[in-house]
């Protein structure tokens, strides 16, 4: 049986995560790993709190077992809750995340389309 662990801190949220995230992978046709996943947020100092770690642990999973390639990602910063259906939805702090992305010298951001507008008033 496939078993997603994660580490780093996170609250409730984040590791119920670990349903939305197999389940949106099954629900959009992809290939879930059969295997044992461990998930770092690292640092772990820093507690990680709500849905917003759901599409880049999802896109890190499909990443490692190769079904988007890994360099699409690379210089990304990635926010999304997923649904069981495997859509994106909206998540709060699109805003001050990308002007985190900004200063921390991010080439692009991913966001859900619903937070893209919100997005945008910060140039990346």
């Amino acid at each position: 049986m496939p078993k997603i662990i994660i580490v780093g801190l996170p609250d409730a949220a984040v590791q119920e995560s670990r349903e939305r995230v197999q389940s949106a992978i099954k629900n959009s046709g992809l290939s879930f790993p059969r295997k044992h996943i461990t998930v770092n947020l690292a640092p772990a100092s820093v507690r990680k709190a709500g849905p917003v770690y759901d599409l880049p642990i999802a896109l890190g999973i499909l990443a490692a077992s190769e079904q988007v390639p890994a360099e699409a990602l690379e210089g990304a910063l990635v926010l999304g809750e997923l649904s069981l259906d495997g859509s994106v939805r909206h998540v709060r702090g699109v805003l001050p995340m990308a002007a985190l992305a900004r200063e921390e010298g991010f080439e692009r951001l991913f966001v859900p389309a619903e937070d893209a507008g919100e997005a945008a008033l910060i140039p990346i």
